[in-house]
C-alpha cells in the first residue's frame, strides 16, 4: 500500500512527490521480476464512489515517471 493521496487541481496532479517516494521501491521489485500492485487512497469520499478522488491521474504519473505502463483498476 502506497500513500498517494496527492493535490489535485481538476484532474491535475499539483504536487507528485508522494507519487515519486515510491519510485525507488516500485522500481527495485519490478527489476527484481515481480508483478508490482500498488493499492491507495485518495480524499476522503463519503457514501457513492466520487470520480473527484479518482487516483488515475496518479496512476498516469506513475507511468511518467517509471517510463512503463500502469495498468489502472476500477
Amino acid at each position: 500500500r502506497a500513500d498517494l493521496n496527492v493535490p489535485l487541481d481538476g484532474t491535475t496532479i499539483t504536487d507528485d512527490g508522494r507519487i515519486r517516494a515510491v519510485l525507488p521501491t516500485v522500481a527495485k521489485l519490478a527489476e527484481a521480476g515481480a508483478r508490482v500492485v500498488v493499492a491507495s487512497h485518495l480524499g476522503r469520499p463519503k457514501g457513492a464512489p466520487d470520480p473527484a478522488f479518482s487516483l488515475a491521474p496518479a496512476a498516469a504519473r506513475l507511468g511518467e515517471l517509471l517510463g512503463a505502463d500502469v495498468a489502472f483498476a476500477t
